[in-house]
């Protein structure tokens, strides 16, 4: 009995991409503290209504798309294709997930904030998702959906949508979108044309993806450098380091633009790209707490 819950609790955290979905939340986390410019427990239920509304629209997505990952090798083994859900069961985590955390963002955060998480969830599954089908471009639009989650944070805990830091703040998580996505297609492009999902592979060789791949971590970085700019930091050192790990991103991935055949180690570039999120969001939050 207690191994098929374990089992089932496996199977709904992967439904929800718990791994993902927390990553996610962690930028509300960010948002609110540059907004309020101090910890309160106030924070909780942005960072927990965000939490929620991610892992609902990532199950719904894996519904939305559960034919496609059947073929993919990458994806078969996702909890529908597997047969280890019911498209029944992924429904109700869906809806009790999409409301719970919709209610918490519109009863403790505000109406502007609950607005802002319908529309990352409608746009990661109403756009995006079947864009993919239409497009090879369709990562870029969908980048929109990382840049929403930090706005979050920021009107909830106070600050107006227009403030200039918040949309700084929202172009930085926008552009680092990209090129996880164009990561993933080095290494997994094939996979969607079995699939018959539009792929950057079909128009561009592995050589100019990865040059494509690596204009973008430079954007990623440069949006990094602009973040003084927008926002005050009472901390020159904070912004230092930021500078040196954005330099240091960059120069990790100078060999996307070298003339080679070998296949970019897909796991540890994507954990590279990753960690320097962390980062920075640790550094941000720090600003604000010292």
């Amino acid at each position: 009995m207690i191994r098929r819950i374990v089992l089932y609790a496996k199977a709904f955290a992967r439904l929800g991409k718990f791994s993902i979905s927390l990553p996610v939340a962690l930028t509300t986390f960010t948002g609110y503290l540059l907004s309020h410019g101090e910890f309160t427990r106030g924070i909780i239920f942005p960072v927990a209504g965000v939490f929620l509304l991610a892992a609902a629209a990532s199950a719904l997505n894996q519904v939305q798309e559960y034919k496609t990952d059947l073929i993919m090798p990458r994806t078969r083994n996702r909890p529908i294709p597997s047969g280890t859900l019911t498209l029944g069961e992924s429904w109700i985590f869906i809806a009790l997930f999409s409301f719970s955390g919709l209610y918490l963002l519109c009863h403790f955060s505000g109406l502007i904030a609950a607005f802002l998480g319908l529309l990352t969830y409608f746009w990661y599954n109403g756009i995006y998702t079947p864009l993919k089908r239409k497009t090879a471009f369709a990562a870029v639009p969908g980048g929109i959906v990382g840049a929403l989650p930090p706005l979050i944070g920021w009107v909830a805990a106070g600050g107006k949508i227009s403030d200039p830091t918040a949309i700084a703040l929202g172009f930085f998580f926008f552009i680092g979108q990209i090129p996880h996505f164009w990561l993933l297609l080095l290494r997994y492009g094939h996979e969607y044309e079995m699939a018959g999902l539009q792929s950057l592979t079909t128009k561009f060789s592995p050589t100019q993806i990865r040059r494509l791949t690596f204009v973008w971590i430079a954007a990623t970085a440069v949006s990094a450098f602009m973040l003084p700019a927008f926002y005050q930091f009472s901390h020159p050192m904070v912004i230092y380091i930021i500078w040196l790990i954005s330099l240091l991103l960059v120069v990790s991935f100078i060999g996307l633009i070298r003339p080679s055949k070998d296949d970019v180690q897909f796991r540890s570039s994507f954990i590279l790209i990753n960690i320097y999120y962390f980062l920075v969001m640790v550094l941000l939050c720090l600003e604000t707490i010292l």
